[in-house]
């Protein structure tokens, strides 16, 4: 299939930007649940960068649901002492947007 109409340049556009939109979204997201008091992308904070993290689950089908249950619950022992308090003010979807969002940081590391 040849994409010349301008619909079709329109669409490969649109797909190549959805990245890009994913990630800023994801960041603005982390910035509105106050994620950001305690990691950062890249830099150790009060926890781990969310790099680091991505770079850890990266792979596993379960690891989004896996971190989108570890943002709402909490947890600890696995990053060092300072364990992460559970983030009841984030919905269950706002949780499994910002885990796909630190998935998608794998390659920022």
């Amino acid at each position: 299939m040849r994409l010349t109409s301008k619909a079709g340049l329109a669409l490969v556009a649109t797909l190549l930007a959805a990245p890009a939109a994913a990630q800023t979204t994801g960041e603005a997201l982390a910035k509105s649940r106050n994620c950001m008091a305690c990691h950062q992308v890249d830099v150790k904070r009060v926890g781990p960068p969310l790099a680091s993290i991505a770079k850890r689950y990266a792979g596993p089908p379960e690891a989004v649901d896996y971190l989108a249950q570890s943002i709402r619950k909490g947890g600890g022992g696995r990053w060092g002492a300072v364990p992460m308090p559970a983030q009841t003010h984030v919905t269950p979807d706002e949780a499994k947007q910002l885990a796909e969002w630190i998935l998608s940081l794998k390659s920022a590391q």
